[in-house]
């Protein structure tokens, strides 16, 4: 016998369009990762421009150009698979170009809500 879904559960993972820059982003983010624009009131305490995820991974690093290579370019990309290892999506996060002896920093996060605390 299936479980009867309740309010929270029907809605986990649902997405939606920010009304400020247009990113997908979860329906229950009460500010938006890509722009941190508040999307709806909450009290205080509870509204915060950081969420208050668990930090699954975090993972920073550099790139850079010796002064002898010359310049070069860089694409950063991220992609998202299920358990058995098929391709949810792909994402070119920013793409450019180095001189020699530039650098750039990059920083992936990944963060776990509850659905729940967020409504």
């Amino acid at each position: 016998m299936a479980r009867p879904m309740n309010r929270h559960t029907a809605t986990i993972g649902k997405t939606r369009s920010c009304p400020h820059c247009r990113a997908t982003i979860l329906e229950s983010a009460a500010v938006c990762p890509a722009c941190r624009h508040h999307l709806r009131f909450e009290s205080r305490k509870d509204a915060q421009v950081e969420p208050a995820g668990q930090v699954a991974l975090k993972v920073a690093g550099k790139v850079s150009r010796l002064v002898t290579d010359g310049p070069g370019e860089y694409v950063v990309v991220v992609v998202i698979r299920d358990a058995r290892g098929a391709e949810l999506a792909r994402k070119v996060i920013g793409v450019g170009g180095l001189a020699a002896g530039d650098e750039r920093q990059v920083e992936l996060t990944v963060e776990i809500f509850d659905p729940q605390a967020a409504s």
